[in-house]
């Protein structure tokens, strides 16, 4: 057994069992991968995947139970590496932050500056993904830190500690019926054109529950999955906009009027990290720059870092 064969069924698997795609991905021949599965296969005494003559179709019952360890031992071996990386040069290195739109383009911007003046030498990567992608690119390994309201906190293998709280508001034209009404409601707000987050976005169920409650069925006329299309949207007197309160910016939204109502319940943005994986100092510096009670050792003690 060894590294590149993990690798192999990992890649299979992320790739949906197209092996030609798992070759370039690897930057290896189909035929070299194919060996390599069958070369595990008869060290392990069990097949891992469902053939169709020689296209596989899916994991056997004893490939799904073998996978996860796969996975694993691979987010520990990256771990190693870092390890090794991090006693030849603590200050140096690279960071990857998986995040969404709203909190790449609202809540980090001041934070990534303070970071990168104190530690220029280390290379940021912000990658912006969707919640559910966030959370699969900290089990993969692809990421360090991930930030979102979604898909964080309900994962056994990721520790998740809440960052900030928030709620949704409520956006208008200039000069709308709604720009000043005083006497807001659900029911009122249900019977306008709304404009807002797509599923799975931005606290977007606690939207729905909202209106759930009331039992009314709003008019959802186009979602998007950042703010920034949304206010757009709205400028252009397409619909009533509900955003989070942070990406109203009053001096850059100057066609526009946020109303706070809290007819939303407040969500929470989690900051995670994958459990048992191995993380650089600076990490934990820009985890503390974002909130300062997550402490080193307190993320340590919560999510099993191996250095710890």
């Amino acid at each position: 057994m060894n590294f590149q064969q993990l690798r192999i069924i990992r890649e299979t698997v992320r790739r949906n069992f197209n092996l030609t795609e798992v070759a370039q991905a690897l930057a290896t021949s189909q035929s070299g991968v194919s060996k390599h599965i069958r070369d595990l296969e008869e060290e392990l005494g069990v097949e891992l995947f469902v053939r169709r003559g020689k296209r596989l179709l899916s994991l056997t019952d004893p490939g799904q139970q073998i996978v996860p360890f796969v996975e694993r031992m691979l987010v520990d071996a990256g771990s190693i590496r870092r390890i090794g990386v991090e006693l030849g040069a603590a200050q140096q290195g690279e960071l990857v932050i998986a995040t969404t739109h709203t909190q790449a383009r609202y809540m980090l911007p001041g934070v990534i500056a303070e970071f990168r003046r104190a530690f220029p030498q280390v290379h940021l990567v912000l990658h912006q993904a969707s919640p559910a992608d966030v959370a699969q690119m900290l089990l993969d390994g692809r990421a360090d830190i991930g930030i979102a309201t979604e898909a964080l906190s309900g994962e056994p293998d990721l520790a998740a500690f809440a960052y900030h709280s928030w709620r949704h508001a409520v956006i208008v034209p200039k000069g709308h019926a709604l720009e000043w009404n005083e006497s807001l409601t659900l029911e009122r707000l249900a019977g306008y054109p709304l404009i807002t987050y797509q599923k799975g976005f931005t606290g977007r169920p606690a939207i729905d529950r909202a209106f759930a409650a009331e039992g009314l069925a709003p008019d959802i006329v186009l979602e998007a999955i950042d703010a920034d299309v949304i206010k757009a949207y709205v400028e252009l007197g397409l619909g009533v906009g509900i955003v989070a309160e942070l990406a109203f910016e009053p001096e850059r939204d100057l066609a526009l009027t946020m109303r706070p109502e809290h007819f939303f319940e407040e969500s929470t943005t989690f900051i995670a990290v994958r459990r048992g994986r191995f993380l650089r100092g600076f990490a934990y510096r820009f985890i503390e720059a974002c909130r300062p009670s997550l402490s080193e050792a307190l993320i340590r003690r919560e999510a099993g870092d191996l250095s710890g």
